[in-house]
């Protein structure tokens, strides 16, 4: 089962190196990087040679403001005709009523969403941050915590898992204009039902961020919010494994606001490579290599979650159903954010989050860019040893970078071509 794309990128640096050696040395320098060492942030993953090819076409020239057949500039047949392509693949991926393939990012397409269906001043009910709600969902150094009064629901202290029966009473008691479900580091399914109940009770809109279950959602190995929401929100990198941007879905009857709050109230041009390569990403998720991709992710995940346990560490919710997990190394004797230190010292790279429990902190991993790489449970075993090795002490950093680059030359990236 492939799981890793098949040929190395293109991208030719010579002309750089030229012209302008400084930066051709930093993008160098950061290939390797990535390639040297363990990527375990659950945001991040490797792009197929596919995605970095359409990133780097033509298309970066072409100003597009508006949308097919309705652009403010000339010359916009191919870039109108690429467009259709990406909205006609991702409606077929995710069974949406309407795609808007424009935001540049996660964060816009929440904005957009916000101001799509709300109005500066409406209560919002969201996860609280403390939680692992995102900082559009109502940090007051962000937009959403400026412009709305958000309410944040939690999770519970021992479970970790969310408490809807709390979910149901705040919106009884504040009566939002919306509610949010989703998460940066939730390491369970949403119950996408329950929140489309409690929204209907408390009249107000359901938006689903599904920025980090989208690429799952894609190959069927997550639940669908959009059958449920009002409007998805969405990222096209993650497990998707496309360009870094966003996306919203949503039916039929919000077309047209959720199109206007992009353009032109929240953007003007769209980035046409960047929309080129979402098709080409949109393509590969629909693929049965893709399928087998993602639920190799996952089983990824719940075997990580599984040897860091054994190693000592605390899981929060006791595993996992996706990409991701959270993790406390406390057992081993430190906190998150030195833990993350360390590790990154030992070319062992991921997050630290906040814990369900008091003021802990933890450790966010995903395993989506190890899984493009190949990698199965075993070295999921082999790199929670590594990790633990390092936290504990058994394990300088330069001896583990040494042990760390072993594993990645055994699964490139980007590996050469046959031939």
């Amino acid at each position: 089962m492939p799981t890793r794309p098949a040929e190395a990128p293109l991208a030719d640096f010579a002309l750089l190196r030229g012209q302008d050696p400084e930066m051709a040395e930093v993008l160098a320098a950061e290939g390797e990087r990535q390639a040297a060492g363990l990527q375990l942030i659950a945001a991040e993953n490797f792009t197929s040679p596919a995605v970095l090819a359409a990133l780097g076409s033509s298309l970066a020239n072409k100003y597009a403001e508006g949308y097919p057949g309705a652009r403010h500039h000339g010359g916009c047949e191919l870039a109108d005709a690429a467009e259709r392509i990406a909205i006609e693949r991702a409606v077929r991926v995710f069974g949406a009523g309407h795609v808007n393939v424009q935001p540049h990012s996660g964060s816009s397409a929440v904005l957009a969403a916000y101001a799509a269906l709300l109005r500066p001043g409406d209560t919002v009910l969201a996860m609280g941050l403390p939680f692992g709600g995102h900082l559009t969902h109502g940090s007051p150094a962000n937009f959403s915590g400026r412009w709305f009064d958000f309410v944040g629901y939690g999770v519970g202290a021992e479970s970790g898992l969310i408490d809807y029966e709390q979910v149901r009473a705040l919106a009884r008691a504040r009566r939002p204009r919306a509610i949010v479900c989703g998460s940066i580091a939730y390491p369970r399914h949403i119950d996408y039902a329950a929140f489309r109940a409690i929204a209907d009770e408390a009249g107000a809109y359901l938006i689903a961020d599904a920025a980090h279950p989208i690429g799952l959602v894609a190959a069927g190995a997550a639940p669908s919010p959009v059958p449920y929401a009002d409007v998805v929100c969405a990222t096209t990198h993650k497990v998707l494994r496309g360009p870094r941007g966003g996306m919203l879905l949503c039916g039929p009857e919000l077309a047209e606001r959720i199109d206007r709050a992009v353009f032109p109230f929240t953007q003007s041009g769209a980035q046409m490579h960047t929309i080129a390569a979402k098709a080409v990403a949109f393509a590969e998720a629909a693929t049965p290599d893709f399928r087998g991709y993602a639920h190799q992710v996952v089983a990824n995940a719940r075997a990580l979650a599984k040897a860091l346990a054994a190693e000592g560490l605390l899981i929060t919710t006791g595993g996992t159903d996706t990409h991701l997990l959270t993790a406390d190394p406390a057992p081993l004797g430190v906190e998150g954010r030195t833990a993350r230190g360390r590790l990154g010292a030992a070319a062992i790279v991921l997050d630290s989050c906040a814990l369900p429990h008091g003021d802990a902190r933890g450790l966010r991993l995903g395993t989506a860019a190890v899984t493009t790489q190949g990698m199965r449970e075993p070295e999921m075993t082999r790199i929670a040893e590594l990790l633990a090795a390092v936290l504990r002490g058994d394990l300088a950093a330069p001896a583990a970078r040494r042990e760390v680059r072993g594993l990645t030359r055994a699964f490139p990236p980007y590996p050469a071509p046959q031939g």
